[in-house]
């Protein structure tokens, strides 16, 4: 396996560089990995001020950040930078992955997933 060389523009100080730096390192690794976004759909329909009018996603709340396979473990990974805490519909859905047998991982920086994946993952 060739040795893993971040690039410059990967910085883990963001949620969004961090969530990159994890994808990419479980990929890196033979892994399955994709970031998740509840955000809603934008249409091309437009309100009376001229704004887009977004239609519901249908994923559900409180899932985490990415979903990933790794050695067949199903595993959610939920990105928190700076004072970010998990909601209560997070900790349910955490639940819900726990109860289910999946893994479930709240990474604040990416040393600490790392070590977190070497020690879950001694394959």
């Amino acid at each position: 396996m060739q040795a893993y060389i971040p690039m410059p523009s990967r910085e883990d100080t963001s949620a969004n560089g961090l969530t990159r730096c994890i994808i990419d390192f479980i990929k890196l690794r033979g892994g399955q990995a994709e970031r998740i976004s509840i955000t809603g759909i934008p249409t091309k329909k437009r309100d009376v001020y001229g704004n887009t009018i977004w239609r519901t996603s249908h994923m559900t709340v409180g899932t985490a950040d990415i979903s990933a396979t790794i050695h067949g473990c199903s595993v959610k990974i939920e990105v928190k930078a700076g004072a970010d805490r998990q909601s209560d519909t997070q900790r349910k859905y955490q639940a819900d992955i726990e109860r289910a047998g999946g893994l479930y991982y709240i990474a604040r920086d990416f040393e600490s997933f790392v070590e977190w994946y070497i020690n879950t993952f001694k394959k």
